[in-house]
């Protein structure tokens, strides 16, 4: 007599030593325990990786924020670091691995803007292939179109819902107007403006194309008088730009500015200026650590641990990713 063997789906989630906060804390929405994994670094700064239990036909997550530790590890190193765990995996015969990078490393690098430079997003693209990843999961991305880099299926989640939830919730609709600190972010306001009811406007900026992290805004285009103006972008890396831009803001009339971004990699002197800035609220989420250091009382950070459960989940069960999020392209 014929016996039908029938193998049991299992998902494992394990977390580089990046952000195991945020790893520990999806496990708990999904309610399984973080995987174990030794990691290691030898003296010449080689990193080491081993799964410290069986991975055999299972649905493995890898979790790493791409950032970089004040007197820590690089983002360079935590990309590595993860690739080895994904290479492990592969060669400990999980049946599908995905890396999920809450904050995709090199994104700014997604095109050349100049002769003679690399495009760094599609060459980390091209690592994460080489080692036979199935899937790609990562959050708001800096664009599009690095999904794109990719012939593996993307995930491109986004922490929209989470801001737009706690904007709804904050400011009152008659005085919102929802700014766009360049053209380059004019698609992502429009988004969040039409689910609000919102109007728009935008900052016209202009970068020095010798200076990284260096930009002037030079005027407004919009209403904004008497508003609460709400600056909206993927991410706050120095603060410069958007502490220009709320500056400009106020001088044209705006009663009140809160900026919302996603991803707050807060470096060099941007705690200094957030806090030293005519910003009232600077509202993000947590898919990069945020050391107590580069904290204020005008900081809210949001959970994004919901939403990377809800899409390990549809993902671990084959059911459909973008519902969770109203119908966004994801």
């Amino acid at each position: 007599m014929d016996v039908e063997v029938v193998t049991k789906k299992r998902m494992m989630l394990f977390s580089g030593s990046s952000y195991p906060e945020l790893a520990r804390e999806v496990a708990d929405h999904l309610g399984i325990p973080l995987g174990e994994v030794k990691l290691a670094e030898f003296a010449n700064g080689e990193l080491y990786a081993r799964f410290a239990e069986s991975v055999r036909g299972a649905d493995v997550y890898v979790m790493q924020s791409h950032v970089s530790i004040p007197d820590g590890m690089s983002i360079n190193d935590f990309i590595i670091e993860q690739l080895i765990m994904l290479d492990a995996l592969k060669r400990a015969s999980a049946k599908r691995t995905v890396a999920v990078v809450p904050f995709y490393g090199y994104s700014r690098s997604d095109k050349k803007a100049r002769a003679r430079e690399a495009i760094a997003a599609r060459m980390i693209a091209d690592m994460y292939e080489s080692v036979g990843v199935d899937r790609i999961m990562s959050v708001d991305l800096h664009t599009g179109q690095i999904q794109g880099f990719f012939h593996d299926p993307f995930d491109h989640l986004t922490a929209m819902p989470l801001l737009e939830t706690w904007i709804k919730e904050n400011t009152a609709p008659e005085d919102r107007v929802i700014v766009s600190p360049d053209a380059g972010r004019v698609r992502l306001t429009e988004k969040f403006a039409g689910y609000l009811g919102s109007p728009i406007a935008i900052l016209h900026k202009r970068r020095d194309p010798d200076q990284h992290n260096v930009s002037e805004t030079l005027d407004v285009i919009g209403d904004v008088e008497g508003r609460t103006a709400i600056l909206i972008d993927d991410m706050i890396d120095t603060a410069g730009t958007i502490c220009g831009a709320a500056k400009l803001l106020k001088e044209r009339g705006a009663e009140r500015v809160i900026a919302c971004a996603t991803h707050p990699l807060f470096s060099g002197p941007a705690a200094e200026r957030l806090e030293n800035s005519v910003i009232e609220k600077v509202v993000v989420t947590n898919t990069i650590p945020i050391p107590e250091q580069r904290r204020s009382d005008k900081l809210v950070v949001l959970s994004i641990a919901p939403i990377l459960a809800s899409a390990l989940r549809a993902v671990f069960e084959d059911t459909s990713v973008s519902e969770i999020f109203r119908g966004e392209n994801v």
